[in-house]
């Protein structure tokens, strides 16, 4: 998989800053061969890693930004605001479906405006829910401003899929798993530090000042815009390609990734929007206090963060298909830990098991991302097997790819929202999550038949993916 294509040319010049194409500005970089090992090693390496670093930065505070309201619900009383565990629930749920939403657009706005342009803009936007909930945040304030200032957070959503696209195009497929799952990892921390962000404020200044966690990241978004600014780079060959998305639309594994992606990241950003509310409504003589409970949110999200990179090197070591397959055997037998964990009463047992989903959705998410090039990569290498032009198959797997990731991406936050939903209703009818345990195990054997159906059985009509 790590093969390309065609060999690289002896003839070819260094790496170029030249003008900005017609209509374009910023800093552009014209001729980018990651697959050419002595263009990587004398140039590609060091310009990638730079932008790997501030993509890291700018996806992290969107990350935070998006899940803010994790926190925030538990800066919410229903004595103070009136607003009932249902209503939790669904203030966590709108910033996922818009974040959700626009990872689509997000994608191909890197090839349209430039990846540094676009990672600038982005991260600017994340001012807007966050200076608009500052304004609006105290008691009084109705349910329905809440809702609103709640969905806007969900443009941070939307800074994982342009950061994936952009970092996508830097890397050589022999080193996308890594990069991909450093960049998701980073990105993905930005979940458990806005937690424990909250944690530090609840244990400070306490549960009357949820303002304080807005101040602090207003400067952090105006950081992520103004590296981006002085220190990344567009790619000109990362433009976007006529009917990609329509292409990618009709391709069979787009939607088959999509499904197994709201099994790993739809968990991991599910339950860590949902976690905090589900101990204290499922517990609740032992986390009768907003600090109780944000002593523990933090911990799975930040661990699922921090292994994500390990299960884009273990899909670029074993495959992306096996790692995954196997991911969801786990996160099936986790799911069972918790449900079992919730009949016997058990708060340790009932956290060790949340804590291993969090954990194996962060593996799940690295070894997913890096399936996705490497089911392109496959193609192209069999085309050229049967005579097609190598350079059209080099450019259509690029092409798929980056179309793939955001669809796939978007997707799979959707599945946020429906763990959201899940715990929403099971809650109303039941009083606990039981109902909604037994409806994740029961989606995770599903992916496991689904990946070793379409990726793993022999004689599937694609190779090692």
């Amino acid at each position: 998989m790590a093969a390309p294509t065609r060999p690289p040319s002896a003839s070819t010049s260094p790496t170029q800053t030249p003008p900005a194409p017609p209509g374009r500005s910023g800093r552009w970089i014209d001729d980018w061969r990651p697959e050419d090992p002595r263009f990587w090693e004398s140039t590609g390496r060091t310009v990638a890693r730079r932008n790997l670093f501030f993509s890291v930065f700018s996806e992290h505070v969107g990350f935070s930004i998006w899940s803010l309201w994790s926190v925030l619900v538990l800066f919410l009383p229903e004595p103070v605001f009136g607003i009932d565990p249902a209503g939790k629930f669904l203030l966590t749920a709108l910033p996922t479906a818009l974040g959700a939403f626009v990872r689509l657009p997000y994608t191909f706005a890197v090839a349209r405006f430039g990846g540094r342009n676009w990672t600038i803009v982005s991260a600017a936007l994340l001012l807007v829910p966050t200076i608009a909930t500052a304004i609006v945040l105290e008691p009084g304030v109705d349910f329905g401003t809440l809702l609103l200032v709640a969905c806007l957070a969900g443009v941070g959503g939307g800074n994982f899929a342009s950061s994936m696209a952009n970092i996508n195009a830097f890397y050589p497929d022999r080193l996308k798993g890594w990069a991909l799952g450093l960049n998701a990892g980073g990105g993905n921390l930005g979940v458990p530090v806005v937690q424990l962000v909250g944690l530090l404020v609840l244990a400070t200044v306490g549960a009357a000042h949820p303002r304080l966690i807005l101040w602090i990241y207003i400067p952090l978004i105006v950081a992520a815009a103004v590296g981006a600014a002085l220190l990344m780079d567009n790619l000109t060959m990362a433009r976007n390609q006529p009917r990609a998305m329509r292409e990618a639309t009709r391709e069979p594994h787009t939607w088959i990734m999509s499904f197994l992606y709201i099994g790993t990241f739809g968990s991991f950003i599910g339950f860590g929007f949902a976690f905090g509310q589900v101990l204290q409504n499922q517990f609740t003589e032992s986390f009768a206090t907003p600090l109780a409970a944000a002593s523990l949110t933090w911990l799975g999200p930040l661990l699922g963060s921090l292994i994500r990179p390990l299960g884009g090197s273990l899909a670029d070591r074993f495959g992306g298909a096996l790692i995954t397959c196997w991911n969801f055997v786990a996160m099936a037998l986790g799911a069972l830990v918790v449900w079992t964990a919730s009949q016997l009463e058990s708060l340790p047992l009932f956290v060790v098991g949340f804590v291993a989903l969090f954990v194996l959705s962060g593996v799940g998410n690295g070894s997913t991302y890096k399936m996705i090039p490497a089911i392109f990569r496959s193609q192209a290498l069999q085309s050229v097997a049967e005579g097609g032009d190598a350079e059209a198959a080099d450019r259509r797997a690029l092409r798929m790819s980056g179309a793939l990731i955001g669809i796939a991406g978007a997707v799979g936050a959707f599945g946020g929202v429906l763990v959201n939903l899940a715990f929403r209703q099971s809650f109303m009818t039941t009083g606990t999550g039981d109902s909604a345990y037994l409806v994740f195990i029961a989606f995770y054997v599903v992916c496991v038949a689904v990946t070793w159906t379409v990726y793993l059985r022999p004689g599937r009509p694609l190779g090692r993916v």
